[in-house]
């Protein structure tokens, strides 16, 4: 009878626990923000603030009062696909990351640099 028992509450115990990591996951979404500029600090400044802004937009869209931003890894986002359609690693020039954002950097195509920085906005 006390295995029975202690079966049946492991097993709410764990549906609880998943079903709560679940419910947090759905709190949570990967913005990328990409900006092209002449100078490698622009880009990268710029990409970052895009991301800033996304973020804080997602936020009010969402209804969430307040987020929390932590790096994600996103694919480098050319913008002229047609010419590239990827990023390929050698023109890939830097990675920077911070407590936000990850950020790569890349020579573009038609402008000098581009940065595309990822983030996971979640829903404190």
């Amino acid at each position: 009878m006390f295995r029975a028992a202690k079966s049946v509450v492991l097993g709410i115990l764990a549906l609880a626990v998943f079903g709560h990591q679940a419910a947090r996951a759905a709190d949570c979404e990967v913005i990328s923000a990409t900006h092209s500029a002449d100078t490698k600090g622009e880009a990268l400044h710029m990409s970052r603030a895009l991301a800033a802004k996304s973020a804080d937009e997602l936020r009010r869209k969402r209804g969430w009062s307040r987020i929390s931003m932590s790096p994600e890894k996103v694919k480098p986002d050319p913008f002229f696909k047609r010419v590239r359609p990827v990023v390929p690693e050698d023109v890939v020039f830097a990675t920077f990351v911070t407590a936000k954002t990850y950020t790569t950097c890349f020579t573009g195509v038609v402008v000098n640099y581009v940065c595309t920085s990822g983030s996971k906005v979640c829903r404190n």
